[in-house]
């Protein structure tokens, strides 16, 4: 089969190897689609190796077709329509996958869609639900909002009727916000979200979900409610945080909580992916929640879609298509 290799001089390049070998709890699927992710691009520069024992091949979020399936599998059937994560593996024509690491992707998606469901919407249902508990009427600040993850928060925040912030840096993102249901936007590049939460916010958020860290932590707790949570997912900004501020973080009883999703055990994401479909995957079906996609590119043109991604120029996800 063919897959997306990485070389010696940090460049995407074809290369073939065998197709990969499935366990009794896996399928084998024909990858129709691949969704982007921050995370092949940080693989990619040698930051995020896989997880030990996983594929060397980037991608960690796929859409296709069973063609093969465990002698352990009882829910899935050749044929089906499936997406879901993989810990790697994904740039690739054929992928090996965690049978209970499976969404069946609804009857009106295109596999295109299906690409742009696991990675974003099972990691802002870990970051809302699993980790900071939101609950229906909290006050909830989303940066990056306009990004594949943010996006995803948004929904599924606006879903059990939270209140919504986000932050974005152009106008063209805080429009696509408000199309999606936010219900305040700031623009970081026009104003400082802390400026702006004195005046309209006073009471703070409760929920506060992170993908820039670095000193973006000191004045997070300063938004912060008594009792909130803070989710933080990447580090954007930086990796340390200089002069945080213990006293306000005891003042305020404030919970910050760093997570990510690859490296977790398989029976961790198995629980999630089931958490995830018994609560939100009816709201999937019926259009409440829905991917949101920037542009779509051939899997020849994977080197584009990174170089975008680099900049922060996306609402939503980029997919890469393995067919046509």
């Amino acid at each position: 089969m063919q897959y997306i290799n990485v070389d010696d001089n940090q460049q995407l390049v074809f290369a073939n190897c065998d197709k990969p070998q499935i366990s009794a709890e896996q399928c084998l699927v024909k990858v129709h689609a691949i969704g982007v992710n921050r995370a092949d691009l940080l693989q990619r520069q040698g930051k995020y190796p896989p997880p030990v024992g996983e594929s060397h091949i980037l991608g960690l979020e796929v859409s296709g077709e069973v063609v093969a399936i465990g002698e352990n599998v009882t829910n899935i059937s050749l044929g089906d329509r499936i997406c879901g994560l993989v810990a790697g593996g994904g740039y690739a024509e054929y992928v090996a996958i965690q049978a209970d690491h499976i969404i069946p992707i609804p009857n009106h998606y295109s596999y295109v869609q299906g690409a742009a469901i696991a990675e974003v919407y099972l990691t802002a249902f870990q970051s809302l639900f699993c980790l900071a508990d939101l609950q229906p009427d909290e006050q909830v600040l989303i940066h990056g909002g306009a990004s594949g993850v943010g996006s995803a928060a948004l929904m599924l925040a606006k879903a059990i009727n939270a209140n919504v912030t986000v932050t974005v840096s152009s106008d063209v993102k805080a429009n696509a916000c408000i199309e999606l249901g936010a219900d305040q936007v700031i623009n970081y590049r026009q104003e400082s979200f802390v400026d702006w939460k004195k005046q309209h916010k006073p009471k703070g958020f409760d929920v506060i979900i992170d993908i820039v860290g670095g000193d973006n932590v000191n004045k997070n707790i300063d938004v912060l409610a008594v009792d909130g949570r803070i989710i933080i997912l990447a580090i954007l900004g930086g990796r340390f945080c200089e002069q945080l501020d213990i006293a306000k973080m005891l003042f305020k009883r404030a919970k910050v909580q760093a997570s990510t999703l690859r490296n977790r055990s398989d029976v961790y994401k198995a629980d999630l992916v089931l958490g995830f479909k018994q609560r939100f995957y009816e709201a999937l079906q019926n259009g409440q929640i829905s991917p949101v996609i920037d542009r779509v590119f051939a899997w020849q043109e994977a080197d584009e879609a990174h170089q975008l991604m680099s900049r922060n120029s996306n609402i939503g996800k980029y997919i890469l298509t393995t067919q046509g």
